[in-house]
């Protein structure tokens, strides 16, 4: 087992406060301080996404990537992927988190057939095991990229040649098969092309059937093999489609519902996919939150700026305080954590940068879930949210919610008031203050 070293100089990232003016050290995110009854660690089971902090290099569509990652100098696949996995293993000790997430082909570069494919996978799984073995960090989900390689142009799972379907479920197999090897804990779909370009080329009702069709192959493939974990779609409107079948939280249940998935599946949401959608990150975690079906999360920002997935790391304390607000209601994730997909800027070349990147989203969270604490303890809050729905806590309100009454009943009830309707204030600038103040 390699010992390669790539951050050197760098020790492990410990939580100093506040005060601290130490770049190097979390300011909120104190992983054994208890808030509403766990630790901050078993609240967010932090994750390291694989793709964007050991194999993004900073390109986009204007030119080649800036950062030059030590990892990256050896032209032998197989060494490549073994020194990317040390300098993998190496970041998330030192962060201190638990978790790492990953695309099949994060771990290495996919091979000219699926056989070759296949026996690379095989070996750099032994190797990360290993390094599992040794450092204690653990999956919390896998998955497989169906959308990079050009045989996706047209999706995976939706796309109108059977060849190329057949294939995407033979790579989702393996990749199954590579979470379940080195203990995932979930399993993610994200269907980057599942969609459309044009209604005027596409079945859109078949491929949804297909796409439905292969999420329960994929299920009953892993449940066969005695997977236990969740499986987790993760919504987003479009991008690289114009329109993607998992267009947003509430559009995912539905079609989970619809096909009879909903007793397997939950939702990953993604904090930039929610603002792709025109939905707040609250808006999604509420929607996933009420149907029970809040299983993880994906943190990151978008610029607000551009219509697109820019995938920042999460600096916003407000927003991810209302989120939390939802998080803490729900009662936290089913199954998931909260996983950094968000990668350093183009012009953040130096390999410390990944570390404030992480240490400030972490640190965001932290802050987020104070003040969410805060908020739902604060007496002025919870007590109007209460109040403002007392009506329906007794009497016709009660009978309303409980269906005995029916739409002649409410004729009636409107008829025979003779008080009229009074506004009631929302107190929004109220509420909204209340969040700042414990911010």
């Amino acid at each position: 087992m390699s010992n390669n070293q790539y951050f050197k100089g760098i020790d492990k990232i410990k939580f100093e406060g506040k005060a601290s003016d130490n770049p190097l050290a979390f300011k909120y995110y104190n992983p054994d301080q208890l808030v509403a009854g766990k630790t901050m660690r078993e609240h967010f089971k932090f994750a390291i996404a694989y793709w964007h902090s050991f194999c993004g290099q900073g390109a986009d569509p204007f030119g080649a990537g800036t950062q030059n990652f030590p990892w990256d100098s050896n032209s032998d696949p197989l060494q490549a992927a073994k020194d990317k996995a040390d300098a993998a293993f190496e970041f998330i000790t030192k962060m201190g988190f638990d978790y790492f997430c990953f695309h099949d082909y994060d771990l290495i570069q996919e091979g000219n057939s699926l056989a070759e494919s296949e026996k690379r996978l095989e070996t750099i799984t032994d190797y990360i095991k290993e390094k599992q073995k040794e450092s204690g960090v653990k999956l919390l989900w896998g998955t497989a990229n169906c959308f990079s390689n050009p045989r996706y142009m047209n999706g995976a799972a939706t796309n109108p040649d059977f060849n190329v379907v057949a294939y995407a479920g033979a790579q989702v197999k393996l990749a199954l098969d590579a979470t379940m090897k080195l203990n995932g804990e979930n399993y993610v779909f994200w269907g980057g092309r599942e969609g459309y370009i044009s209604l005027l080329n596409t079945d859109m009702g078949r491929e949804q059937d297909h796409m439905a069709r292969f999420l329960t192959m994929a299920k009953d493939y892993a449940r066969a093999q005695g997977f236990k974990g969740t499986f987790f779609i993760e919504p987003k409107p479009m991008e690289p489609s114009k329109h993607q079948y998992d267009f947003d939280a509430a559009t995912s249940i539905g079609f989970l519902h619809k096909y009879g998935l909903q007793d397997d599946f939950k939702l990953n949401i993604e904090v930039n996919h929610a603002t792709l959608a025109q939905h707040t990150f609250e808006h999604e975690l509420t929607v996933a939150a009420n149907d029970n079906m809040l299983g993880s999360i994906d943190a990151n920002r978008g610029d607000y700026q551009n219509g697109w997935d820019t995938d920042q790391f999460p600096n916003n304390v407000e927003e991810t305080a209302r989120a939390m607000m939802v998080f803490l209601k729900a009662g936290g994730l089913q199954g998931g954590g909260v996983n950094f997909d968000a990668k350093i800027r183009r012009n953040s070349t130096d390999l410390e940068d990944l570390f404030h990147a992480h240490i400030g989203g972490a640190d965001t969270f932290a802050r987020g879930l104070l003040v969410a604490e805060k908020v739902l303890n604060d007496n002025a809050f919870s007590s109007f949210i209460q109040n403002r729905y007392a009506s329906f806590n007794d009497g016709k309100g009660s009978q309303f919610e409980q269906g005995k009454l029916t739409l002649q009943d409410l004729y009636a009830i409107a008829s025979t008031n003779k008080s009229g309707i009074n506004t009631i204030s929302g107190k929004l600038e109220l509420l909204e203050n209340i969040l700042n103040n414990h911010i």
